[in-house]
């Protein structure tokens, strides 16, 4: 005879941002028959590795403000009126001048999510909710257990605690290459304490991203300080006695910065911008089983500017996505960087203080969002076309770069400090012996060029992880899980993909062909899902790093908020039972 299984296991792999969301979630319930156990591998919750010292110095600032975070216990301007005199200074922050459009710094909005993840745990005890915490926890390992329904977590300790439920929300990994073996070659600027040197030459960045601009706001302090006016405005940079030929050169493959902050219309990214489960159906029924990249961005991007702004409809209504993004990128490259960068920022600082949003930027954020959760229905030649031809230009516009950010780099490049090279895609950096990078790459004019820096810092941002560097062994070994592919449409398209990439595309036993995209496979709850296609009910993930292939934007307090609704709802769609 079965019963109902009741009281049962969850166990929450990472206490940061996609830990707190989840565990919100849960308690959010207001159900009593469950316990939780939270593993979190640092000594605090809530800030994860982007808000918290392994992520983060004072100066960096994150590009969110209290309006775009997702509801939790109390808003960051309820909780700024609670911290102390001595907190506030050490960010520059005047509680009566804070407001919700502020974009908060990075620690600060760590400590913020911490405050919220304790007030969670004293609502989990009111309700009376069994809540366990294992700090300084590392999780070495997980083991599902099909014939008990149980899956097994083991700690450093050699400790196995068994559960009925895992989510695994680790967050962040940036895997080690050559730092540490090679002298002043970093392959990730984190955590950021490392650099805090000083460098009297070059020092290459390879990147564009927010995560480089984080990158030089920690060295420009290291061999230098930034001069203000009366009125606290950036005026100048003046480099230190000893750091006299201090430089940063940035190397993009487009020679493009990203995008700066402007006032957003819908400010909080959510499940109404989503497709829904029937628009989706409906799509692949008509597309022989796929969901097509053109309807996706004809209905949730092209659509939208029919009544927004039919200005700009007209101009984009007969373009495709091609046509589109050559459009927009065109413009662009032709500019100077820091000429574009310079005249967006006074494009964003005018809409900030008009209150009026830059839709079409915003929109392609929301297509961004949107088409993220069914990417995974995508063929693979839309995959193929979505990451090469639109992730790059979404890549640059909802970077939101903030405001102080971008005119540090500025005043940077004014001062003959920071200087951008177009690398190509062809772009590579080669670690040497005596320490750095010799960075070669063919110039705009066609020359190879080959230049050697002292120091080297990779700033591309987190990377999408393989299928085999997917930490817990024990999934692998017993195929709990498998890696993300994508089925191509025409088999004639894949062949001809083929010929340039036989590494990723290959002919399956059931003669189809397919494109290997990173990280495992998930289903539409993040549960995941072994080769034959069966998804396992014990087991979900949201940690970033491997879910890229089948969820392409995948970062953001936004995603964390979103994919917890997922994780949550499949956990209790169904009774589970033992004999």
């Amino acid at each position: 005879m079965k019963t109902e299984k009741t009281n049962k296991r969850i166990a929450i792999l990472g206490g940061g941002p996609s830990g707190l969301f989840v565990f919100k979630r849960l308690v959010d319930l207001e159900r009593i028959d469950f316990t939780i156990d939270i593993f979190e591998s640092q000594y605090q919750l809530g800030g994860g590795m982007p808000y918290s010292k392994l992520g983060a110095n004072v100066e960096h600032i994150s590009n969110v403000s209290d309006i775009e975070v997702p509801d939790l216990v109390t808003s960051i301007g309820e909780w700024i009126q609670t911290i102390s005199d001595d907190t506030l200074r050490t960010f520059a922050i005047e509680r009566e001048a804070f407001n919700e459009y502020k974009v908060v710094p990075r620690l600060l909005l760590g400590q913020y999510l911490s405050a919220q993840f304790d007030l969670l745990l004293d609502k989990a005890k009111a309700l009376g909710l069994p809540t366990t915490l294992h700090l300084n926890t590392t999780v070495v390992d997980v083991i599902d257990y099909p014939e008990t329904g149980e899956v097994g977590v083991k700690t450093e300790a050699n400790d196995i605690l068994s559960f009925d439920h895992v989510i695994i929300t680790t967050g962040h990994q940036w895997p080690i290459k050559h730092e540490g073996s090679v002298p002043n070659y970093y392959d990730s600027p984190y955590p950021p304490k490392k650099l805090q040197f000083k460098a009297n030459h070059a020092v290459a960045i390879k990147g564009a991203s927010l995560t480089a601009i984080d990158a030089i706001r920690t060295l420009s302090r290291q061999n230098g300080s930034f001069q203000t006016n009366e009125e606290g405005k950036l005026i100048g940079y003046q480099v230190n006695e000893d750091s006299p030929d201090f430089k940063i050169v940035m190397h993009s493959r487009n020679g493009l910065l990203p995008a700066i902050r402007f006032h957003l219309e819908e400010p909080k990214v959510n499940g109404d911008s989503l497709m829904s489960d029937q628009e989706v159906e409906q799509n692949k029924a008509t597309n022989d089983g796929f969901l097509s990249l053109d309807y996706v961005f004809d209905s949730n991007f092209k659509a939208s500017f029919i009544e927004k702004d039919p200005a700009f409809y007209e101009k984009i209504k007969d373009m495709n996505l091609e046509e589109f993004v050559e459009t927009m990128m065109s413009y662009r490259e032709k500019c100077e960087p820091f000429e574009l960068f310079l005249a967006e920022y006074k494009e964003a600082e005018q809409s900030i203080q008009e209150r009026k949003s830059i839709h079409w930027k915003e929109k392609l954020a929301e297509l961004s969002f949107a088409m993220n959760y069914p990417a995974k229905y995508f063929s693979a030649e839309d995959m193929m076309r979505l990451q090469k031809v639109l992730m790059p230009l979404i890549s640059i516009v909802i970077a939101a770069v903030p405001q102080s950010s971008c005119e540090e780099l500025l005043v940077l490049h004014a001062a003959g400090r920071l200087e951008m090279v177009t690398v190509g895609s062809d772009g590579e950096e080669e670690p040497q012996p005596q320490g750095g990078a010799n960075y070669t790459y063919t110039d705009e004019a066609g020359q190879e060029q080959c230049v050697y820096y002292q120091t080297f810092v990779n700033c591309v941002g987190q990377p999408h992880l393989p299928y085999a560097a997917f930490p817990f062994k024990s999934l692998k070994e017993a195929h709990v899980i498998s890696p993300a592919r994508l089925k191509f449409q025409s088999a004639e398209k894949a062949l001809e993909a083929m010929e340039k990439d036989k590494e990723n595309i290959y002919k399956a036993s059931d003669g189809e062909y397919y494109l290997k995209v990173h990280g495992i496979t998930i289903n539409d709850y993040f549960q995941v899902v072994d080769a034959y296609g069966a998804y396992n009910e014990r087991i979900n993930i949201m940690a970033v790093p491997y879910i890229g292939g089948y969820n392409p934007d995948y970062s953001g307090l936004d995603f964390c908020e979103e994919a917890s609704s997922c994780v949550v709802e499949s956990i209790f769609k169904t009774q589970q039972v033992i004999a």
